[in-house]
């Protein structure tokens, strides 16, 4: 009787449950920007390993995963974050939107505390290193050997005038690992560099792409010669024997690309088996494979590591990141790249278009012996206004903060930088036009 009694209270119970409320019981859902071939291999894998369990995948760019996280806080439709930079973390952890979880002792067995002088794990335990990943150039072999370009080994090189329109890559405010590879340029070279060079080498590029995986796609169809990547795009596009290499330029950082639970997931328990999954053997040695390609956290393995694969635990950064850093002025640097850079890209692009014409056109009259002081000087104003840098580095820091939290106030700083843009960039392409009829003679 009592066995009939649960029986039938189980059934009137089930009956009573929003519908698929039993069938949610047992899945995890993870919000990632990864892309799909790594996401479909982990929750097949993550589902053979744990019986019973589902895999729900939210795909999002890692800044709209941010402001669905910021935006649910409290109530929230996620259980587990899961990207590369380490920066969206480090921002989602100062605001209360992580949840602590320390992983059994067998799973951090093996896993060293840094790499290339990074911490791997946070210190507060708010999300771990799953995977190690690293920026640099792609490009394909093929397309530049059919218009003799030469091979880039530095971000200095892409400034060259024989690469114009021959770059792609995704913007910041679509792509975390694009900002991570921003922000890694901006403290290798400091701000007062990092800004004129890239806006200049955005300047040489043919196209921006939404998202981070259109970079490697356009390069492996040889839409593009270059692009500007993660190092798992290079790296799995080689070791699925396409026609490209990958290099790290000296000024390039080494992090760990993280997962955290979110606080007050609804399925707590799902978020720590994928967390412990991705740190188990299994969930690392999946790292190596061809259509994923990304670097595992757990040393140990790299004995195991295709022929060829970087290890970097053996390797030396460039540059010494500071996530801290870089979450502080996230907004802000996301959002000037856009005013700057991405919204007004077909005027920067006409604008170093204009400069690489004069500056033929200065050389050619240079060769013929007439004098070119005048349009030497105009030619360097105008190289001076299409590297526009709109607020030093003093004054970024200081307005970080409220460029983050006020909307207004953020708008107004947004409409204030797209006019510094208009005006420079048109302001480079008079310049060097009238350069180039100084130097013609006219």
């Amino acid at each position: 009787m009592k066995v009939r009694r649960t029986i039938l209270f189980l059934s009137a119970l089930a009956l009573l449950l929003p519908a698929g409320a039993l069938a949610q019981a047992n899945r995890v859902v993870v919000l990632t920007s990864f892309p799909r071939e790594l996401f479909e291999a982990y929750k097949a894998a993550f589902e053979r390993a744990n019986p019973g369990w589902s895999m729900v995948v939210v795909s999002k760019p890692t800044t709209a995963g941010i402001t669905q996280i910021r935006e649910r806080a409290g109530r929230p439709d996620v259980d587990v974050f899961w990207a590369s930079s380490v920066d969206a973390f480090v921002y989602l952890k100062q605001n209360n939107l992580l949840e602590r979880y320390t992983p059994p002792a067998e799973l951090r067995r093996g896993i060293p505390d840094r790499v290339a002088g990074f911490p791997i794990n946070d210190p507060d335990g708010y999300f771990v290193g799953f995977a190690v990943s690293g920026y640099g150039i792609m490009w394909n072999t093929v397309y530049l050997e059919r218009r003799r370009l030469p091979e880039p080994k530095e971000w200095e090189d892409l400034l060259q005038p024989v690469y114009f329109g021959h770059i792609i890559m995704s913007t910041p405010a679509r792509s975390g690992t694009t900002h991570l590879t921003v922000e890694t340029i901006l403290q290798g070279y400091g701000w007062d560099r990092g800004w004129p060079l890239l806006v200049q080498m955005a300047g040489n590029m043919g196209a921006l792409t939404e998202r981070s995986f259109g970079v490697p796609e356009a390069v492996i169809a040889g839409q593009y010669g270059i692009g500007i990547v993660i190092d798992f795009f290079g790296l799995s596009a080689i070791a699925s024997g396409q026609p490209v290499r990958f290099i790290y330029p000296k000024v390039t950082s080494l992090v760990p690309a993280n997962v955290g639970i979110v606080r007050g997931a609804p399925n707590p328990e799902g978020a720590r088996r994928f967390v412990n999954f991705l740190l188990s053997d299994d969930g690392q040695k999946l790292l190596f494979r061809p259509e994923i390609g990304r670097l595992p956290v757990r040393a140990s393995l790299y004995a195991q590591a295709p022929k060829g694969f970087p290890n970097p635990f053996r390797m030396t950064a460039g540059v010494q990141f500071d996530a801290n850093l870089s979450a502080a002025r996230y907004q802000l640097v996301t959002r000037m790249f856009d005013q700057v850079i991405t919204f007004r890209h077909a005027e920067l692009r006409r604008a170093w278009e204009a400069i690489y014409a004069a500056e033929r056109a200065v050389e050619e009259a240079r060769r013929q012996g007439r004098d070119v002081a005048q349009a030497e000087r105009l030619l360097r104003q105008a190289k001076a206004s299409a590297r526009l840098v709109p607020v030093s580095e003093a004054t970024a820091m200081e307005i970080a903060e409220q460029v983050d939290r006020d909307p207004t106030y953020r708008a107004a700083k947004e409409r204030e930088w797209e006019a510094l843009a208009r005006e420079a960039y048109s302001r480079a392409l008079q310049l060097a036009g009238q350069a180039a009829q100084l130097a013609r003679g006219r």
